[in-house]
């Protein structure tokens, strides 16, 4: 393994507790919040940051018991870092049952992103859900931060420190992949993901890091069929929509399987499937999006 090259790494509970304080926004007035952004360095708001925080917003705009179950987003323009995030809700439904809200996403007087999100009071009905894969469990895989490590000798030094940083959402993949040698593969994957350190019990939060972290693998399924990867060719990607089902009670502190794949590609985009199980083998979340992915000359 190569030394690690940072020693001085947050512990876990610093870096969950970082990821918790981000997904905490601030009432400004009604109906509008603020949220702050992290500073990577990296120059662009992770998307799933700007999801997870206007679902949050959606969330604190209605009163309990009724529970987020679905949210669907368009991406217009890429969030800065660095700078504060301003959420303004339109509350268009409250019903006995339901309610809808619109979340619009403003930094430095541009929408960049639209969510709509519905919630619904808790209640029963008929039930069945598709079979969790049988895959290894996560004590038995390396972590992608390990995996990192490894190979960072390889990763040019101007994007070393980003590439082998920690990160608060640990991941474990099923398949190894290569950064450096990507070959042509089945556009399936599998990946266990956690916030790293346990957190509250507040579910409005679980649901909200849920929805950050579906924004990790998703668009990189579409491109395993072809080959290629950022760090192997001039491969521009970007979200452009983003939808989550938000199905049973989970906790984002206890290991998820995220199962990923990608129906179809084409026109400079790439559309992806997920389905996140509890670790007893319950589906609590399905997600969708499509993507750009497009190659640069």
């Amino acid at each position: 393994m190569s030394d690690d090259p940072s020693p001085a790494a947050p512990a876990p509970a610093q870096l969950a507790q970082g990821l918790v304080d981000l997904l905490t926004i601030e009432e400004l007035d009604t109906d509008l919040y603020r949220g702050r952004c992290g500073d990577d360095g990296f120059g662009r708001v992770f998307g799933g940051q700007v999801i997870a925080q206007a679902l949050q917003a959606a969330q604190a705009s209605t009163d309990a018991p009724k529970a987020a179950h679905s949210l669907h987003a368009y991406f217009m323009r890429p969030g800065a870092e660095g700078k504060p995030i301003l959420y303004r809700v339109v509350r268009d439904f409250d019903g006995k049952s339901f309610a809808t809200r619109r979340v619009i996403a403003m930094q430095g007087g541009q929408p960049i992103l639209n969510l709509a999100c519905s919630l619904q009071l808790p209640e029963e009905g008929l039930n069945h859900q598709d079979a969790m894969p049988d895959v290894p469990p996560p004590e038995e895989l390396k972590s992608d931060y390990e995996i990192r490590l490894e190979t960072a000798d390889q990763m040019p030094e101007k994007f070393r420190k980003h590439f082998t940083r920690a990160r608060p959402v640990e991941s474990k993949p099923v398949s190894q992949r290569s950064w450096f040698k990507p070959e042509k593969q089945e556009p399936r994957q599998c990946t266990w993901f956690r916030i790293c350190a346990p957190i509250g019990d507040d579910k409005a939060m679980h649901r909200a890091i849920l929805a950050y972290a579906s924004d990790m693998s998703l668009l990189g399924t579409a491109v395993l069929a072809h080959g290629v990867n950022w760090m192997t060719h001039k491969l521009q990607t970007a979200s452009l929509d983003h939808a989550v089902w938000l199905h049973e009670d989970f906790r984002a502190d206890e290991w998820l399987l995220y199962a990923c794949d990608s129906p179809w590609a084409g026109h400079a985009r790439g559309f992806n499937r997920g389905k996140i199980f509890a670790r007893d083998g319950r589906l609590v979340a399905s997600c969708a999006q499509e993507g750009l992915i497009r190659l640069r000359e």
